[in-house]
């Protein structure tokens, strides 16, 4: 019997690696997100162009057999107006995977998740109403407040797990450790999630805490031919000062429609967050009107309006107490 031929082996041996490399898989994944505005703070009025959460990211996932996989998620933020670094990166060392960086094992059990990542209670609630401009840029819900997320612990050094779906129901739970990091609470920081899909009929709830600080959250969202109706409420409580004095409690509520007609979608939403109750006149409102036309399932260019009107002990938007916020948006999204 004849040896087999070098290049036969060689051939043989290439196959084999490449059912190995069909595992495996990697995308590269982003938004381009940009506006011109005529934004009005108080009584000034000021021209800008707008970055509106504009990201690129890597994710990927290996297949392991026996049902078990790897994966992995790395997201950057940037200034789409400067091509700077966002908020979401370091001030000094520029662009990182602030945004997200988590790696996880799947299966039959669910997800197990290791690094930094967004509040799933967020987009169960505020995130999942927030049609129009996808909760970005100035037309964003400027009333939600997550007391882990805006409370020092971020989105980082965060253990997740989610369920696998039990008819159309997940649940999702993470908690954030402080790591005795003397420049944030000295407490670790829990999340809670669930959604359930019924059809035209989209349920949700969210949960976060951290020491006594806690938010609650319930959300809806209906679909009915061409309209989309929905609204979350939220239930804060902030007595040990993440926001700058103990807030006390309060009540938000957001309302969101969309008519979609052919490539043409037209929006609108109000929010209320009611007043803080340790905080004199801390109520705020929020509205958005706003039509987007999608060029192709990745562009569309959109315009809005969006108005915050916050009483005198209010800052929301605008970080000044009083000072109302309005802004008048042409812009172009384009996800690659």
């Amino acid at each position: 019997m004849q040896k087999p031929s070098r290049l036969l082996l060689a051939t043989l041996a290439l196959l084999g690696t490449s059912a190995v490399f069909a595992q495996s898989s990697v995308t590269l994944y982003g938004r381009v997100n940009t506006s011109v505005e005529r934004q009005k703070v108080g009584g000034t009025s000021n021209t800008v162009m707008q970055n509106n959460a504009s990201r690129f990211g890597f994710k990927g996932t290996e297949d392991l057999g026996g049902g078990l996989k790897a994966g992995f998620q790395l997201e950057s933020g940037f200034n789409s107006d400067t091509g700077t670094g966002s908020v979401w990166t370091h001030p000094t060392t520029g662009m990182t995977f602030a945004r997200q960086s988590e790696v996880n094992l799947s299966g039959g059990f669910g997800m197990i998740r290791l690094g930094n990542f967004m509040p799933e209670s967020y987009y169960a609630t505020a995130d999942y109403v927030s049609m129009h401009n996808h909760d970005t840029g100035t037309s964003s819900d400027a009333l939600y407040y997550d007391p882990v997320w805006f409370g020092g612990l971020s989105t980082t050094n965060k253990i997740g797990y989610r369920t696998p779906s039990f008819g159309g129901l997940t649940v999702d739970a993470s908690v954030s450790l402080h790591e005795k990091n003397a420049a944030i609470p000295q407490k670790n920081g829990y999340d809670l999630a669930a959604n359930y899909n019924i059809g035209a009929l989209n349920l949700g709830a969210g949960y976060s805490q951290v020491d006594s600080n806690r938010q609650l959250g319930l959300r809806a969202l209906y679909t009915f031919g061409q309209f989309v109706v929905g609204g979350y409420y939220q239930r804060n409580k902030d007595d040990n000062q993440l926001l700058a004095t103990g807030a006390g409690n309060r009540n938000n509520f957001r309302l969101a429609g969309a008519y979609m007609m052919g490539a043409s979608e037209f929006h609108v939403n109000v929010g209320r967050a009611g007043k803080w109750s340790d905080i004199a006149d801390s109520s705020a409102t929020q509205w958005t009107l706003g039509y987007n036309y999608n060029f192709s399932k990745r562009t569309k260019v959109y315009a809005f309006y969006t108005k915050v009107d916050n009483k005198a002990g209010a800052t929301y938007m605008t970080g000044a107490a009083g000072q109302d916020f309005s802004s008048l948006a042409l812009g172009v999204r384009h996800n690659f």
